[in-house]
């Protein structure tokens, strides 16, 4: 069924005003500059690929704010999050930026990442709640990604969930880091009142418990999607 021609001068209208290529540049450039600093960083400085791969995990994360600090059409991120995922999926057979993604990979983690961002952006984006898109996104940004390098370097009090080597530590390290980027937000938002502190301290339990009980990099899609969840629940009740 073809789509109304109503809809797509509206849809083209949207995506093509000033102000949004204006922040279209703007993410890109960061994309940009992130990706080549990886890339400098790998091959000019030997900076080893789990660390290049955990700078970009962790920028990228930022993608979500700088877009609901210019709000951004939601269309713009999920159409975004497309081009990110294919070539998630094209970079485990080709030679696809190095720094960031192993060719033959088992983890599916950079496209569950594409994927959450989309679906996050696309849901509360659409509902004038893009801070709870920062929230899942920004746990899964900064949590999985201290928590990886923690655990790897610092982890000495190891466990095993499903036959994955996990670490207190690394635990820990995603804990407090969902909970700082939780209480930002919603004190942001909201006030930092008491509720906040409660309501982020669950959100963070949740998100700590999503990582460590996930499997093949599948905790890309469900702890950013499930701490979001918990947080526009917990809002609700709570905020």
């Amino acid at each position: 069924m073809p789509l109304d021609s109503a809809l797509l001068t509206s849809i083209a209208q949207e995506i093509f005003a000033p102000a949004a290529l204006s922040g279209i540049a703007i993410v890109a450039a960061w994309l940009g500059l992130l990706l080549g600093l990886a890339e400098w960083l790998h091959r000019a400085r030997n900076l080893p690929a789990e660390l290049s791969r955990k700078l970009v995990h962790i920028g990228t994360g930022h993608v979500v704010l700088l877009a609901w600090w210019l709000d951004l059409p939601a269309l713009i991120g999920i159409a975004a999050a497309i081009v990110a995922a294919a070539i998630a999926i094209a970079s485990r057979w080709l030679a696809i930026l190095p720094s960031v993604n192993s060719i033959g990979r088992d983890s599916w983690g950079t496209l569950f990442y594409a994927i959450s961002v989309g679906v996050s952006i696309g849901w509360f984006f659409a509902r004038d709640q893009p801070h709870l898109a920062a929230i899942g996104i920004g746990i899964m940004a900064w949590g999985d990604g201290l928590a990886a390098i923690v655990g790897q370097r610092f982890g000495r009090h190891g466990y095993r969930v499903w036959g994955m080597g996990k670490s207190l530590e690394g635990s820990l390290t995603m804990f407090a880091a969902s909970f700082a980027v939780s209480a930002a937000v919603f004190g942001f938002v909201a006030g930092f009142g008491g509720s906040v502190w409660a309501a982020s301290a669950i959100v963070a339990v949740v998100a700590t418990a999503l990582e460590a009980f996930s499997k093949w990099g599948i905790d890309n899609l469900t702890v950013p999607l499930g701490s979001a969840i918990v947080a526009l629940y917990l809002q609700g009740a709570w905020l």
